[in-house]
């Protein structure tokens, strides 16, 4: 993660606001050099939340009961349970000793074919494979994101250096995960934190949708590795570019390869390395870029055309 929590003893650790509902406040014995004390400590909040479409349950993921609404939206919209924020009405969260329910509504059409592919994905945090049924039904087929515009590297650095600074739920309790939205300029439009890597990207890609974003035009970066999920959901939701903190795993990179996304792993304030489609990234400025570019775009769509 890139936003690391004062040391223990610090000014700011001694007294930790938990007034949120992502955070709880916890009593915790402190050792620093010689030192032996009792504190509050803000810890990150991680409960059950079962997401349960036309009245038939679903999945229960582990989550931070924080921007539930934008997860509800960003894992149907991620898993391929609807393909529209229209589709999707979140009816009642409800919250009880057992954790948080979220009622939803989905078309009939989709909820016929949801039953389909019906799995269990109890017990660990934002796994979205977890209980899948079949192989099959884990690796399906990517769709292939559309063409983006270029990012140049400066602007990825600006981004990560943004999304440093917009972590409060992560400076607070040093145990959650972020994915931002930047525009093409490197820009943080938009975050979100959760103890789940998977959770935080479908929090954003919900908070996409909702606000209209269209996913052509920026770029996503996550506080984590790139693993085939991470890369899935991107490119489900017409993300182009995703680039993490850590590493990809080789099924992600195949699948990036596969979906036209461009994948960056080791994303840091100086450098990274691009998997996938490097053509969507310009290292330098300059008219050879643009030329860079062109030859690129060129070289894909003669290979698409050899495969067709």
């Amino acid at each position: 993660m890139s936003t690391q929590r004062p040391l223990p003893g610090s000014e700011r650790d001694a007294e930790p606001e938990a007034d949120r509902a992502g955070a709880v406040r916890r009593t915790v014995r402190r050792r620093r050099g010689a030192n032996v004390r009792e504190a509050l400590d803000a810890i990150a909040a991680e409960v059950p939340v079962a997401l349960i479409y036309n009245d038939t349950p679903f999945a229960v993921m582990m989550a931070t009961p924080e921007d539930l609404a934008d997860f509800a939206l960003g894992f149907s919209l991620s898993e391929g349970i609807v393909a529209s924020a229209g589709e999707l009405r979140v009816e009642e969260i409800a919250t009880s000793l057992e954790g948080i329910s979220l009622r939803l509504s989905i078309p009939d059409e989709r909820a016929a074919a949801l039953e389909q592919r019906r799995r269990n994905l109890q017990g660990r945090s934002g796994c979205g494979v977890c209980g899948t049924e079949s192989i099959e039904a884990v690796l399906r087929p990517p769709p292939r994101v559309g063409d983006s515009a270029p990012v140049r590297a400066r602007a990825l650095q600006r981004a990560l250096r943004e999304l440093r600074q917009r972590q409060p739920l992560n400076a607070l309790t040093g145990a959650t995960h972020a994915a931002g939205w930047a525009d093409a300029h490197g820009r943080v439009l938009l975050v979100r934190e959760d103890v789940g890597r998977h959770n935080a990207l479908d929090k954003l890609i919900g908070a996409m949708s909702a606000a209209g974003i269209d996913p052509l035009r920026g770029f996503a970066v996550v506080t984590s590795r790139a693993s085939y999920e991470m890369a899935m959901k991107a490119a489900q939701a017409g993300i182009a570019l995703l680039a993490a903190i850590s590493a990809p795993t080789a099924l992600a990179i195949a699948l990036a390869q596969a979906a036209h996304l461009t994948l960056i792993g080791f994303a840091r304030d100086d450098g990274h390395a691009v998997y996938t489609h490097a053509q969507r990234l310009l290292e330098s400025d300059g008219l050879e870029d643009a030329a860079h570019l062109s030859r690129e775009r060129d070289a894909d769509r003669d290979a698409t055309e050899s495969n067709s």
